[in-house]
């Protein structure tokens, strides 16, 4: 007998017929607890369910989740009524649930609340203890595996923004038992050589027991005591672990702390032109602010100087010297007018005058003669004329 040649859809096709035939298939109550849980924007729920040995997709479509009383959260536990199909595009089989009862959380999940609230109680995620991010990083250490989609979204941004900037790998196991602890080797590993300026450390989403190495105390206690500044960039946007709350900043996404830690070259040029551009106008307004200054103070300098002072006196000087000269004048010129009058007084009192009108004077022993008493006796005199002296003896005829 021949078989005939199935296309891969048909294959898919005849599976999910089979099992939509199935009675228990279709009829199924699960229980588990909820991982990967994602709250889509058309209004359908997708999520895994797993327990200790294994894992099953599931969804729930928007018109049954809208019964739903509760809100799902990762490491919840839950019992679903579903039936299981496979979906022929790509020929994954799951769980289509119409109902979900809330029976309790995950023994992860328990795990991880008992341990977020010890670390939250000794001060681990306490912001004043978060370091802050360099503004000029030009080494990023990278502490992921070096073959999944992280370190080549965190290269590939990084180069971007700014192609100077040097990554440097630590390869490291991001998943499996024990994964934590060759993530706290790339931590000492980087703050023993001090050779990068921060560091990134991280892998893509996953569910709770797959990212559950990020969860582990000794990490985030390798994480706090860090010396150089940690970006965590864990999973997808809704995934948050402990390395997240004790890390320095949390990125939503890889691509995302490569944005944080790499300033944009070209961000980096505008802002120094545009610091320039300030710097020279706070240059401009500085240098005219000190030339005013400039002015009024060589002003003042100026009225307070010596010579200033000395060439106003020198003025006040030449002021009074010919206001002096103009008195000096003035009273020269009362005193000849009052010198004329006393000539003319002293002139017409003058013995001269009276001589050019006939008198003479006459002095006997160098007095003049005044009274004929002093001519009584003999002796000589001196008769003064007009035109010159005799000298005689004077007889009295007495």
């Amino acid at each position: 007998m021949k078989i005939k040649v199935l296309s891969v859809f048909e294959v898919n096709n005849y599976i999910k017929k089979i099992l939509d035939n199935d009675f228990i298939l279709n009829n199924l109550s699960v229980k588990g607890e909820i991982s990967n849980l994602k709250y889509h924007s058309s209004g359908h729920i997708y999520f895994s369910l797993k327990d200790d040995h294994s894992k099953i997709n599931c969804v729930m479509f928007k018109n049954d989740a809208y019964n739903l009383d509760f809100v799902m959260e990762d490491g919840m536990s839950v019992i679903v009524k579903a039936r299981a199909s496979v979906y022929s595009a790509n020929g994954s089989m799951q769980l289509y649930c119409s109902e979900i009862q809330n029976s309790g959380l995950g023994d992860l999940y328990i795990k991880y609340q008992i341990l977020k609230e010890k670390l939250e109680k000794e001060g681990l995620f306490n912001i004043m203890e978060k370091k802050p991010i360099p503004d000029d990083v030009k080494r990023i250490g990278v502490i992921t595996s070096e073959t999944g989609a992280v370190i080549h979204d965190i290269i590939n941004v990084t180069k971007s923004r700014n192609k100077t900037i040097d990554i440097v790998l630590f390869p490291a196991k991001v998943q499996g038992d024990g994964a934590y602890l060759s993530l706290i080797d790339g931590l000492n590993y980087f703050n023993k050589n001090k050779s990068v300026d921060l560091i990134i450390i991280g892998r893509g989403g996953g569910s709770m027991e797959e990212l559950w190495n990020f969860n582990e105390e000794d990490l985030a206690r390798a994480i706090f005591d860090s010396k150089i500044p940690v970006i965590s960039a864990v999973g997808h946007e809704t995934d948050i672990t402990i390395a997240d709350f004790v890390s320095d900043v949390r990125a939503a996404t890889p691509s995302q702390a490569a944005e944080i830690a790499v300033k944009d070259s070209k961000d980096l040029k505008d802002k120094a032109e545009n610091l320039k551009t300030l710097l020279i106008k706070s240059m401009d307004s500085i240098i005219t602010s000190k030339k005013s200054l400039l002015e009024i103070a060589t002003h003042r300098l100026n009225i307070n100087s010596p010579e200033y002072k000395i060439s106003n006196e020198m003025i006040e000087i030449d002021r009074l010297k010919e206001k002096l000269n103009s008195n000096i004048e003035s009273k020269l010129f009362e005193f000849r007018s009052d010198l004329k009058i006393m000539i003319g007084k002293l002139d017409g009192l003058s013995p001269l005058k009276i001589l050019d009108r006939g008198y003479s004077v006459i002095k006997k022993e160098n007095k003049i003669v005044s009274s004929k008493k002093e001519l009584l006796k003999a002796g000589e005199i001196e008769i003064i004329l007009k035109d010159g002296s005799i000298i005689g003896e004077f007889k009295s005829k007495e």
